[in-house]
């Protein structure tokens, strides 16, 4: 691995962190409360919210949830940061 070093600072090198950034995929692991929020990737409407209270569980990847100013969405887990 090529690092390279700056003021004491570790700089992945244009071509590692590029590799890393096309095979990442983080795993998800959400501790649901009924006010969970999350962060959306992008907001579904020009007006809606950025985040979004999930409601419940549809499958082991996608959940309900509910946008202020935009209204109930399907989210995938890879729409939002948790």
């Amino acid at each position: 691995m090529s690092l390279q070093s700056s003021n004491q600072i570790c700089r992945l090198t244009p071509a590692i962190e590029g590799a890393i950034t096309a095979s990442w995929n983080p795993v998800c692991h959400i501790t649901y409360t009924r006010d969970t929020w999350v962060k959306l990737l992008q907001s579904p409407g020009e007006y809606a919210f950025a985040e979004a209270k999930l409601l419940c569980q549809e499958s082991s990847d996608t959940w309900l949830a509910w946008v202020p100013d935009h209204g109930e969405v399907l989210l995938d887990q890879s729409d939002f940061y948790c």
